[in-house]
């Protein structure tokens, strides 16, 4: 169950505000590496707003980009436990911010923030700082050649950080592995030729 602040409750049960989805993306420049912010939103226009940090749990402010670039994302599934969740976000393909992301920006594997954010129609603010719906990472990029005539949409998949949990440990139950995080842990030295050992119980071995 989601806990809202008394601003945003009070706005929802008068019917005053419209809600808009933020989506923060920390891409990689492909020259230079830098972590940077793409962020969007779902309206028009740019806007300063306030989200609220899903790891700090403070309140930050970012500029999110509007004007159809972000055309729609996906529901987001209410889950407990450590189930895998899985979001997907639909972008404009001819926008030049969304080219942006595509050419200048490595945005595989870039982690991924998604908010829910009250609008106040008549002033075009929010009524709080958004609250996080979603935290995770692009998993797949679908960029699609559209049609003569047809505009194709850019669709990213955006998967929890929960599936980390579902990752194997690539690391052997080897003494040269096991060396590789200490060279002096001989933790492992005999487990190669164990198996091949009698162990005799009550009895002197022959």
């Amino acid at each position: 169950m989601r806990v809202l602040d008394t601003a945003t409750q009070t706005a929802l049960e008068a019917e005053t505000v419209a809600p808009r989805d933020f989506l923060s993306i920390f891409a990689k420049r492909r020259d230079t590496g830098e972590i940077v912010e793409d962020c969007y939103w779902s309206d028009e226009g740019t806007i300063s707003a306030d989200i609220i940090d899903p790891i700090t749990g403070l309140v930050a402010s970012r500029t999110f980009q509007g004007g159809g670039a972000m055309i729609q994302t996906s529901a987001v599934p209410l889950v407990v436990g450590l189930i895998v969740q899985n979001v997907t976000a639909q972008f404009s393909q001819v926008d030049d911010r969304v080219q942006q992301l595509l050419r200048t920006y490595d945005a595989r594997q870039a982690r991924v923030e998604l908010h829910r954010g009250m609008v106040d129609p008549q002033s075009g603010l929010l009524v709080a700082p958004a609250t996080p719906r979603f935290s995770g990472f692009v998993d797949q990029l679908e960029v699609p050649t559209a049609k003569q005539g047809d505009e194709a949409g850019i669709t990213a998949t955006l998967t929890s950080h929960t599936q980390e949990t579902t990752r194997s440990n690539p690391a052997t139950r080897s003494d040269a592995d096991q060396r590789l995080r200490s060279a002096t842990d001989g933790f492992f030295r005999h487990v190669t030729t164990i198996g091949e050992q009698n162990i005799y119980w009550g009895q002197e071995g022959a």
